[in-house]
């Protein structure tokens, strides 16, 4: 799900895969690697990408289908 929403995110921006990794700082194949699955950001890369799309991790994880970041402190927040 991961792959599929990032390349989703991306094309929204029409950005490139070198422009995506310009602005997180890899290369153009990392970028390509994760949307095809075969690789993961590491954590801090994540995060960027998150911050960049302005989404929750758990959307860009395919957890939720919400965007949406929920700022609420605490578990089981519904």
């Amino acid at each position: 799900m991961f792959a599929v929403r990032l390349k989703k995110l991306r094309l929204e921006k029409s950005l490139t895969q070198k422009q995506l990794g310009e602005i997180v700082g890899v290369i153009k194949q990392a970028v390509n690697n994760w949307e095809k699955g075969i690789a993961s950001p590491n954590l801090y890369t994540f995060k960027m990408l998150c911050d960049y799309f302005n989404v929750s991790a758990d959307y860009l994880l395919g957890r939720t289908d919400k965007p949406e970041i929920n700022n609420t402190i605490g578990i089981n927040n519904e």
